[in-house]
């Protein structure tokens, strides 16, 4: 039965039990979010799939302009939206139309019409959460790959 996921255990399950993830909006510009959280991802062991129109190759992927034509040759089970919230609602007709089973919005992205529909179509609705820092919570991973530690200086802490 399909369920909004409300804490960060419920999410690192489903990225446990999920591992192909189209990143709708994903970025070939390595200073945005996004680009960060793909690369974190592949690390990880992820397939990632890349959708945006405007690009035609992302960290060595095949870049796609839409799910439909991404779900023609990849199986995609999380669709992870970049995208702003008003953007949102053909991206989760299309992930129902794919068989898609969660939709993913990162942070600052909430809809809650459109999550009502996903949940109504039997998928699974993450909003307003990162899938890096979700991963890296329970992986240990927070330091790496864009979030800041704290550390100020260059210079690495001495353990005494």
């Amino acid at each position: 039965m399909a369920k909004l996921i409300q804490t960060s255990a419920e999410a690192f399950e489903l990225l446990n039990k999920y591992k192909h993830i189209a990143m709708v909006g994903l970025s070939g510009n390595p200073f945005r979010p996004s680009h960060f959280a793909a690369v974190y991802m592949l690390a990880e062991g992820y397939d990632i799939i890349p959708i945006n129109p405007r690009e035609t190759e992302i960290l060595g992927r095949k870049c796609y302009p839409s799910l439909s034509e991404a779900a023609k040759e990849h199986t995609i089970e999380i669709v992870d939206i970049f995208r702003n919230p008003k953007e949102v609602p053909p991206i989760v007709e299309e992930a129902i139309a794919i068989g898609a089973k969660v939709v993913w919005m990162q942070l600052g992205i909430v809809n809650e019409a459109a999550a009502q529909r996903a949940l109504e179509a039997g998928l699974d609705v993450v909003m307003d959460r990162c899938v890096k820092l979700e991963h890296a919570r329970f992986q240990g991973g927070q330091n790496l790959i864009g979030l800041n530690t704290g550390v100020i200086s260059a210079k690495r802490l001495r353990h005494i």
